[in-house]
């Protein structure tokens, strides 16, 4: 299972919170490309529910990540 920025984006609009069958569902009916799928089925399902890409990618860049203050723009 392999993540990167641009299979993951296919997830952004998902509604969370949602379950792996759910996500599954979502990628599908949108199209997102069948690696997108791959990952998400090789995900461990205990039954939980993800509240955000965060939980299933980790190192998903967030806006804490980037180095410019918004305050000043």
């Amino acid at each position: 299972m392999y993540w990167t920025l641009e299979l993951a984006s296919y997830l952004s609009d998902a509604p969370w919170p949602a379950s792996k069958d759910e996500l599954i569902d979502y990628a599908i009916r949108t199209g997102a490309p069948l690696e997108v799928v791959e990952n998400l089925q090789a995900i461990e399902d205990e039954g939980d529910s993800y509240d955000s890409i965060e939980e299933i990618w980790a190192d998903y860049p967030t806006d804490d990540d980037y180095l410019w203050n918004e305050d000043e723009y």
